[in-house]
């Protein structure tokens, strides 16, 4: 007997080492106010060859969405929740996730994974490595005013100094070198497990600040102006089949959404609405050509890093066995405020000295095609490129996927990749995930991904995606009408548009689609009063 099954554990250690070896690694990049146009594999001139590679041998999704904000996307990637299920929208600092709402490494952990995360984390309920079990190592960066030399970061919930000035540091090196460290520690002692990276990039979030050899690169680059570089954004992208609607109009009375003084009074040169170019000084011209250069910068420089983290997976041979995902928090911002040590007028353009940010002229441009930017819930401002490779899953790489999808969808589809079990982790399995499992379009089904609707809420404006159709409540300075107690559905303020043909949003159709827009103003009330409800926060339209 004790021969036999000294035979069958022999003959079984292949066997269970293959199925370890089956269990897919994952690695989730996240950008910070990125526009939809800026890699060059989504239409943009900066140069992305490490991204653009992953998409030509992956997946690129065209309607991809996230939450319009940085903390909120975080939340739905981190939870599979919409921000205001579990009251992190509007942003609360006194609450922690509810247990029905566990971080994503409560699902991984059971099967497997060691899970690491270096870079942004900018929710409650932060990743306690050691407390609360959630990574095996963290890196957070607190400051997210300082890409040269940080106050407030920590290593394993443990406090680290203050990075000085001048001392080789550099945000998105750093989050690149520790990941390369924990995933070196991790095929050094634990290659038999698979891991889950997340890497979240603060770029090109402002301050735009960058390394001076990779500001140098794009000097001369937008001298040409923002009309021309959303021209020729737009007329690539439709080329290569990311959209195929008509190009926006810019929005000259749009401005940044927060009025900052501090801003106003000191940035004396800076441009506050998107007017036509060639209507700017000649200073103006300098300045926000300069501005441009470095947020092209900051991408180049976290496409470079990206690469280091494909080449280690590479020298390690699981690149063919590692599910990446690329996605960024929101649209680009239109946000032009001073914070952190402020902006000194001498200091070169990004440098640590200076504090610019994009503006509404350039955030019109990194958003082409479409409306808006960061904050709003038109297009510009929920729309991500979502780029996804896995060799060992994709059975046709550079393939474009225009099913609808959402970064509440990235729990639901890591579950089911893992072969992960909700109910054994939730204390209550109630509520359902409110997104869906992307696997089957990552794999290749030719049969679309299937949802009743995609949901938005964000500091007064709002939106519904039910199909092609999308409702959309932009702020006025008033908030939107609460649910009314009459039968009657109240959809002043309210616009309709068809994203099939219309995707710039150029074409309001609610007075020809009057029972549409009341239909789907009902249901998002309905939805709105229902995740605020499971919030337990009294919040909402």
């Amino acid at each position: 007997m004790r021969t036999f099954f000294t035979v069958f554990l022999f003959l079984m250690i292949p066997l269970l080492s293959a199925l370890s070896a089956d269990n897919p690694n994952i690695v989730l990049l996240v950008a910070d106010d990125m526009g939809f146009s800026d890699l060059g594999c989504y239409g943009g001139e900066i140069q992305t060859p490490n991204l653009d590679k992953l998409a030509a041998n992956g997946l690129r999704f065209t309607q991809f969405y996230n939450t319009s904000r940085c903390w909120s996307t975080r939340c739905a990637l981190a939870t599979g929740y919409y921000p205001q299920q579990n009251g992190m929208d509007p942003a609360r600092r006194d609450k922690k996730f509810d247990d029905w709402s566990p971080v994503l490494t409560k699902y991984l952990k059971p099967a497997g994974y060691r899970c690491y995360h270096s870079g942004k984390w900018h929710i409650n309920g932060a990743p306690k490595a050691i407390a609360d079990g959630n990574f095996d190592h963290s890196y957070i960066l607190h400051d997210h005013n300082r890409n040269f030399n940080p106050q407030n970061h920590e290593l394993d919930d443990q406090p680290l100094p203050p990075v000085q000035k001048d001392a080789g540091y550099y945000s998105t090196c750093a989050f690149t070198d520790y990941s390369l460290k924990f995933l070196d520690e991790h095929f050094c002692g634990h290659k038999s497990k698979p891991f889950f990276l997340f890497t979240a990039y603060t770029v090109p979030h402002f301050p735009l600040q960058a390394l001076p050899e990779d500001i140098e690169k794009y000097r001369s680059t937008y001298t040409v102006g923002w009309d021309t570089i959303r021209k020729n954004r737009f007329e690539k992208s439709r080329s290569l089949g990311i959209v195929n609607c008509s190009l926006s109009l810019r929005e000259e009375h749009i401005g940044p959404p927060y009025n900052n003084k501090h801003a106003h009074d000191e940035l004396l040169a800076e441009v506050f609405f998107p007017f036509a170019w060639d209507s700017l000084t000649e200073v103006q011209k300098q300045w926000q050509t300069a501005k441009m250069a470095v947020h092209a910068a900051m991408v180049d420089r976290m496409d470079k890093e990206i690469g280091r983290i494909v080449r280690k997976l590479e020298e390690n041979n699981v690149l063919d066995n590692t599910l990446i995902m690329f996605l960024t928090d929101n649209g680009a911002s239109a946000e032009i405020m001073i914070r952190g040590d402020g902006h000194n007028p001498n200091a070169a353009a990004g440098s640590a000295e200076s504090y610019l940010c994009l503006g509404p002229g350039w955030s019109t441009a990194a958003n082409t095609p479409f409306r808006r930017h960061k904050v709003w819930n038109n297009e510009g401002g929920i729309s991500t490129p979502f780029i996804v490779h896995y060799p060992k899953g994709i059975k046709k790489a550079e393939t474009l996927r225009d099913d609808l999808a959402h970064v509440v969808d990235i729990v639901p589809t890591l579950i089911e990749l893992t072969g992960g079990n909700p109910k054994e982790i939730k204390k209550d399995a109630e509520p359902p995930f409110p997104g869906v499992s992307l696997l089957p379009a990552i794999l290749g089904s030719e049969k679309k991904v299937e949802r009743d609707y995609i949901y938005f809420e964000h500091e007064g404006n709002a939106a519904l995606r039910i199909g092609d159709w999308k409702i959309l409540y932009e702020k006025t300075g008033e908030q939107p009408p609460k649910v009314p107690a009459a039968k009657s559905i109240d959809i002043m303020g309210w616009s309709l548009y068809n994203l099939s043909v219309d995707r710039a949003e150029q074409n309001d159709l609610s007075a020809t689609e009057p029972y549409r827009i009341m239909s789907m103003v009902k249901r998002w009330r309905e939805l709105n009063s229902q995740f605020h409800q499971q919030s337990s926060v009294s919040v909402g339209f």
